[in-house]
């Protein structure tokens, strides 16, 4: 085997490295957002049935670290989140979610009113970790009134509870997105 062959057989990119798009990150990507440069550091998918998926990446800036979703469900929609203790959403609220198998219609967050926008059930997959092994899931997503914050409360089995707050950005949000090494 020649030197030419094994560059023939080199893997290609999925995508042009002259027109980078939100929908081409992967592991180790970089782009910059809200005046700072991010790392994608974890890949995960969402399963939401009737081929309906959606990606999330752990993003780094090295002072912070969020999560950027980012979903293609006819049009791109995308935010940026952080983790947030879910008790502060309310005291009893994953009792009552357990006991009801229902969010509350309506959550306060840091002054702010959110409103219940879809609950969804599906599954996750950690892409990073290379394994095809999906977890079932609840995700019970709010809006504010003008639609330009989010805040998610995540069941992923009869105990355990996740919750994150922050905001939804537009693609030209996101820009000079490059490849990692």
């Amino acid at each position: 085997m020649g030197l030419f062959d094994f560059i023939k057989k080199k893997k290609e990119p999925e995508y042009d490295v002259t027109n980078m798009k939100v929908t081409d990150l992967a592991e180790g990507f970089i782009f910059e957002y809200n005046l700072k440069s991010w790392v994608v550091k974890e890949v995960y998918q969402y399963d939401w049935g009737k081929n309906n998926f959606s990606k999330e990446y752990m993003i780094d800036a090295g002072d912070e670290v969020a999560y950027l979703t980012v979903a293609e469900e006819g049009e791109l929609s995308m935010s940026v989140t952080k983790n947030i203790k879910i008790q502060k959403l309310g005291e009893g609220i994953r009792e009552n979610i357990k006991r009801t198998h229902k969010a509350p219609e309506t959550v306060i967050y840091e002054g702010v009113m959110y409103y219940l926008d879809e609950d969804s059930a599906g599954h996750f997959n950690d892409i990073t970790k290379g394994t095809d092994d999906w977890e079932e899931l609840i995700s019970f997503d709010y809006l504010d009134e003008d639609e330009t914050r989010c805040l998610s409360i995540t069941q992923w089995d009869d105990h355990n509870f996740d919750a994150s707050a922050g905001v939804i950005v537009k693609e030209y949000e996101i820009s000079n997105i490059v490849p990692g090494t």
